[in-house]
């Protein structure tokens, strides 16, 4: 899982306040309670909204689900645009970017999304997957090898979820790890075949 460059990703505008209220109180519901807590009641008390504020913004539970994933899209996107255009290539932002520090919202958007279960998880995986796919076409393009490129794509996977269970929450899977990796990294690239 690569979660984006730091604090929120360059280039999203941000949702309506009222709107961006109500989606972050469905997403909070999802990672601290579970799917089946995200009833429109839960989602407009956890936002301080009226059922009938929450319903402008989202006419049903689907509507939340379809709120998140396109946001997560968004993100997703944006994110996909900076890791094209880094100034230090698309492998060693990717690497530094996969921590679960790096952006909180695309980072819970993303988990939110993968818990989603039934008809909402399968578009929720689907989108999931293509974000992945981006993210390995443009390491398989910088690097010109599928193989090694997948290599990087897990590597970062390991690194978000070395962040996940950090002993000092909130620190970057970066500090210390990804000084390791990266010169091993940079070895592995830098040799002739597979």
């Amino acid at each position: 899982m690569h979660s984006g460059s730091a604090g929120t990703i360059q280039g999203v505008s941000r949702p309506p306040v009222a709107r961006a209220k109500v989606l972050r109180a469905f997403v909070e519901i999802l990672l601290s309670e579970g799917e089946s807590a995200t009833t429109m009641e839960a989602v407009a008390a956890r936002a301080g909204v009226t059922k009938g504020g929450l319903l402008y913004h989202f006419g049903s539970r689907d509507a939340l689900v379809q709120g998140l994933l396109e946001r997560l899209d968004e993100l997703g996107e944006a994110d996909v645009a900076a890791m094209r255009s880094a100034p230090e290539g698309p492998v060693d932002y990717y690497l530094r970017t996969s921590d679960v520090t790096s952006s909180v919202e695309f980072n819970e958007l993303f988990i939110a999304a993968s818990r989603l279960t039934k008809e909402a998880g399968l578009q929720a995986r689907a989108r999931l997957r293509a974000l992945e796919t981006r993210w390995l076409e443009l390491l398989t393009e910088a690097i010109g090898d599928d193989a090694r490129a997948r290599l990087v794509l897990l590597l970062g996977d390991g690194l978000y979820l070395q962040g996940m269970i950090a002993d000092t929450p909130g620190q970057p899977a970066g500090s210390g790890q990804l000084d390791l990796v990266l010169p091993l990294v940079e070895q592995l690239l830098a040799t002739e075949g597979t």
